[in-house]
């Protein structure tokens, strides 16, 4: 299976242009900037309209606009995961997104506590800790999922963040691809990412 991975676009998602071909497109959260409604609905269009037979998206800690948002009228090929995972050609992905509200209580902690052990593919928005999580000579990784995927028999972990990690790494049978596409300063964008499970 072919995965297309975007992440942290920051509203400039129209510039990605001739974007490469893959089975599954997947963007791990910040589509917004400052998390209005529109920007989430601007991004939604493009997102929808991509020529991909799946797409999966989760939110980012600058999409809270759409905390608790029930999101109708999506197309079957598409699929916010959130704290929910899909099979896809029998490859099992679950999505944990990254609301604020979550992260300043005990919520992000339990979400983690609760990935399934037959996850094939885990997208997060944060990377866990020591996983392409450094910048400004800090890990910004979560350590709370690092010790949950240290159970698991990940095929994948797909997320973003971090803007100055971007990149992929193999380690232990585990592809961990930061598919950040703004870089640290916003100034340029970065090439999506492409793995294969």
């Amino acid at each position: 299976m072919k995965i297309l991975h975007l992440s942290d676009t920051h509203n400039c998602h129209h510039r990605l242009l001739d974007l490469p071909e893959a089975d599954v497109v997947v963007h791990s959260g910040d589509f917004c900037m400052v998390g209005t409604e529109q920007e989430a609905l601007d991004f939604l269009n493009w997102f929808c309209d991509l020529p991909y037979k799946h797409k999966i998206f989760i939110c980012g800690n600058h999409d809270d606009c759409l905390y608790g948002a029930n999101i109708d009228g999506l197309p079957d090929n598409v699929h916010q995961l959130t704290n929910s995972g899909i099979e896809i050609d029998g490859v099992k992905f679950y999505g944990v997104p990254m609301f604020l509200e979550d992260c300043i209580t005990e919520r992000q902690s339990r979400n983690y506590a609760k990935i399934p052990d037959d996850t094939d593919v885990l997208i997060t928005h944060s990377p866990a800790f020591g996983i392409l999580d450094f910048d400004d000579n800090i890990n910004y990784g979560s350590e709370e999922l690092l010790d949950r995927i240290s159970n698991l028999h990940l095929r994948a972990h797909l997320f973003g963040h971090i803007h100055a990690q971007h990149g992929i790494k193999t380690e232990n049978g585990t592809i961990y691809s930061n598919g950040a596409i703004m870089n640290a300063d916003y100034s340029v964008l970065n090439s999506p990412n492409k793995i294969i499970i």
